[in-house]
């Protein structure tokens, strides 16, 4: 088994970055996905970037000529697979998250909601907090919900992430 091939390769936490420049200098080809979020810091909406598969890159590289190299590397855990033996992954798997990319970074759309459809804030100061999609907005970013809450109905208008169906 000559051929170059994709594996996953498990990291420690916080790790992977740090993985990634670490193959790289020994000539592993690395791919390391990431997409960018919004999180609340300090109150504030701040835009960062996290790993697609926390703890997680793909490594491509020939078993017989590297695979002591990227098993010892430092920060790798191991080599996912069974036992004894990696398990590789399919180019067409690598080429499909590839495949959402745009400038560099996977593209992931929130969720699609219908008028009148149970809705729950996920997080922020409001996590937990229950209501009814109204409508989305001109910038599709934010929408309009309808928050019952001790016979009071209010309208506030919300980042689409922060949003999930209610169960």
């Amino acid at each position: 088994m000559n051929g170059l091939l994709w594996y996953a390769i498990y990291t420690k936490p916080h790790k992977a970055d740090y993985v990634e420049m670490n193959l790289n200098r020994i000539g592993i080809e690395v791919y390391n996905p990431k997409y960018r979020a919004k999180k609340l810091i300090r109150g504030r909406p701040q835009v960062v970037k996290k790993q697609l598969f926390p703890n997680y890159i793909f490594g491509r590289f020939s078993l017989d000529e590297s695979y002591r190299n990227v098993k010892y590397a430092r920060g790798v855990v191991r080599i996912v697979g069974n036992s004894d033996t990696p398990i590789p992954v399919d180019d067409e798997i690598i080429e499909t998250i590839r495949s959402h990319e745009d400038e560099g970074y996977i593209v992931i759309k929130p969720p699609e909601f219908r008028a009148g459809e149970r809705v729950e804030i996920h997080d922020g100061p409001l996590a937990g907090v229950r209501g009814i999609f109204e409508r989305e907005l001109r910038d599709s970013e934010r929408v309009i919900i309808l928050l019952n809450a001790i016979s009071y109905s209010a309208r506030v208008e919300i980042d689409r992430g922060l949003l999930r169906r209610a169960e």
